[in-house]
């Protein structure tokens, strides 16, 4: 009959007990990563541990934080998924164990300058997904156990619990800082039109809803408003991106319909994953309507004194980076004097469970020929209320004076 050493069992638990932990939860997460690597070389005895990020868009795991081997962070090791060490751990999801460290074995000249006989390193993993590298290493030659890794892997789940958490908060202030600087901090005052705005973010992951206004040479008004698919920081950037170059091409051209076949056609070549809907608007010069051209994009409502609110009679076109060169059809809308126009995002009206005409139908009967600040308040109050937007929200209200005729109907 074999026997425990309840010296062993309890060392054991000491160990677990280090790296698991709660006092850690109190840190926040960049120095509970940091305690982290102290405790884990501790209690595997080792003399340097360290942590490697996968860095998606190169397939590079890049040096992020160590203990006992800073200079990997300091001089910006990247080696690339399924070479070296590090390479295949990230590449086949399971921990690797080196009894020896040289040329060989490992790809980073850092590890075998330092010293390094050793070493045993295991994936990160997050959402399903490797997301990093966590080994450590000895200078003395020695052989890690299967309780050994099986340590490391704790702490890993660990590490990539706090990187997860840290990319999370660094990728929602980045988005909300570039959303900040891309929503318009103040509409324009175009003769004869009021204006008012609401962007609301989302309470999952912020996405890629904007709304814009802006003035053209020939006295033309330009409304676009749009969604790129996804979420979080890589939909807010190419919304940017968007944004940028829809403002680039309208100054070539008042034809809405060759604005978004150039924007698709530059998406398409350099962000060729990305998908988008965007309507745009040019109001003016002359009488009061507007040429709208849609890229899967949901029509605005309109709502003319007297009459309920309807969508407006705008034939639709294909989304952004789907579609395959053919001109989207451009519609023209008349705006009669007192006329009110609702731009948004399908974040006002799509609600989990609820066929989409549901949602449409409540925001034509939201909407009605007022003051724009007034009609904001009243859509947000009727579709969104008190509780949290699920999506992101843009909303876009422009009213024609009502009364005589103004300059821009001349």
């Amino acid at each position: 009959m074999t026997t425990v050493d309840p010296v062993s069992v309890e060392a054991r638990l000491r160990d677990i007990q280090s790296i698991t932990d709660a006092a850690l939860s109190r840190l926040d997460d960049r120095d509970l990563l940091t305690e982290l690597l102290d405790r884990t070389r501790e209690v595997l005895r080792a003399d340097t541990a360290a942590v490697l990020l996968l860095d998606f868009s190169s397939g590079q795991l890049v040096a992020t934080a160590a203990a006992g081997l800073e200079e990997e962070v300091r001089q910006g090791v990247r080696i690339p998924v399924g070479h070296g060490f590090a390479g295949r751990i990230a590449a086949g999801r399971r921990p690797v164990v080196l009894d020896r460290v040289d040329h060989t074995t490992v790809l980073n000249p850092i590890l075998w300058a330092k010293g390094i006989r050793s070493m045993a390193g295991v994936p990160m993993v997050a959402g399903g997904r490797v997301i990093g590298v966590l080994h450590v290493g000895s200078l003395t030659p020695r052989r890690f156990t299967a309780g050994d890794v099986e340590l490391l892997q704790l702490a890993a789940d660990r590490a990539a619990a706090a990187v997860q958490s840290m990319a999370t908060a660094a990728d929602r202030v980045a988005v909300d800082a570039l959303q900040r600087s891309l929503v318009p901090s103040a509409l324009p005052a175009v003769p004869g039109w009021e204006m008012a705005a609401r962007y609301v973010p989302g309470s999952g992951a912020v996405g890629g809803d904007w709304y814009d206004v802006f003035g053209l040479p020939g006295g033309q008004v330009c409304v676009t408003v749009g969604d790129v698919a996804g979420s979080g920081l890589a939909a807010a950037v190419i919304m940017g991106r968007m944004r940028s170059t829809l403002r680039a091409y309208a100054l070539d051209s008042a034809d809405p319909a060759e604005v978004l076949g150039r924007l698709d056609r530059k998406m398409q070549h350099f962000e060729p994953d990305a998908v988008a809907t965007v309507v745009y608007a040019v109001i003016g010069p002359g009488p009061g309507r507007m040429q709208v051209a849609l890229a899967g994009h949901f029509p605005p409502v309109i709502a003319v004194p007297g009459r309920p609110a309807v969508l407006a009679d705008v034939r639709g076109g294909a989304l952004i980076g789907l579609a395959g060169g053919a001109r989207r059809p451009v519609s023209t809308v008349p705006v009669p004097p007192g006329a009110l126009v609702c731009f948004f995002t399908d974040g006002l009206v799509e609600r989990p469970g609820e066929l989409i005409d549901d949602g449409l139908g409540r925001l034509c009967r939201a909407v009605r020929a007022q003051p724009p600040e007034a009609a904001c308040a009243a859509v947000m109050g009727a579709l969104v209320g008190s509780e949290p937007a699920r999506d992101d929200i843009a909303l876009l209200m422009i009213r024609r004076h009502p009364g005589k005729e103004t300059d821009t109907d001349a």
